[in-house]
């Protein structure tokens, strides 16, 4: 529950950031001109009313949807019409520990081998600039930038989903991601994906995932 509170501090802290409070104040006006024209028997007063109400219903729908997929326990309240299902199948795909004491793989994201440190305290699975142009992955339009705290300081980072990350005997598909421009090449799984498997844990120096859903084992990737 901390993950999904700390996201929604960076969510709050990004709206003065994005589209949405703009349309959000002009919808208040809006609403506040259509209630003037109703007092004063204006023609189509409650029209505009009306309208400025969608608009502001449609806002906090976008806030809290986005919200929701930052959770796996709150998947359910996201229509797959709307957004792709986040899911993670496979499976158990065990990662050793790197010299320098994280955990590091390599994924194909959309088919695009990118390296990525796993790190339990990121909310969100983050790529570099230059690792997401690679992927071909482009920003969510009508999204909330996400603000991250980096080593140069707070940046906002752009939503965006991975149609497919695969590792070992892993694939996660729908994965929301973030676009950080402040993490230099640093590309991070986050716990989003972790999350959403059956389990996850640390055994001496190696991390073993283990998905929800089997799946018959693929070819593990370089690791």
């Amino acid at each position: 529950m901390k993950q999904l509170w700390d996201a929604a501090a960076e969510f709050i802290a990004a709206i003065p950031q994005s589209g949405l409070l703009l349309g959000a104040v002009a919808a208040l006006f809006a609403g506040w001109v259509g209630a003037v024209m109703i007092r004063r028997h204006v023609p189509l007063g409650r029209l505009v009313r009306f309208g400025s109400t969608v608009v502001l219903v449609g806002i906090a729908l976008t806030v809290v949807l986005q919200l929701a997929r930052f959770d796996s326990r709150l998947d359910s309240l996201v229509p797959e019409n709307m957004l792709p299902r986040q899911e993670v199948t496979g499976g158990e795909t065990r990662i050793p520990l790197a010299q320098d004491g994280h955990f590091w793989l390599r994924a194909l994201v959309n088919g695009e081998p990118i390296d990525f440190m796993v790190d339990t305290g990121a909310t969100l699975t983050a790529l570099s600039p230059g690792a997401a142009e690679r992927a071909g992955l482009e920003a969510r339009r009508g999204g909330i930038p996400i603000r991250l705290n980096t080593a140069n300081g707070t940046v906002a980072a752009q939503v965006a989903t991975i149609e497919e990350l695969r590792f070992g005997n892993v694939a996660a598909r729908g994965l929301d991601a973030v676009i950080a421009p402040g993490l230099g090449d640093t590309n991070v799984i986050g716990m989003n994906l972790l999350t959403r498997l059956a389990s996850w844990r640390v055994e001496g120096r190696t991390m073993i995932l283990v998905p929800n859903n089997p799946q018959p084992e693929v070819v593990p990737e370089e690791i």
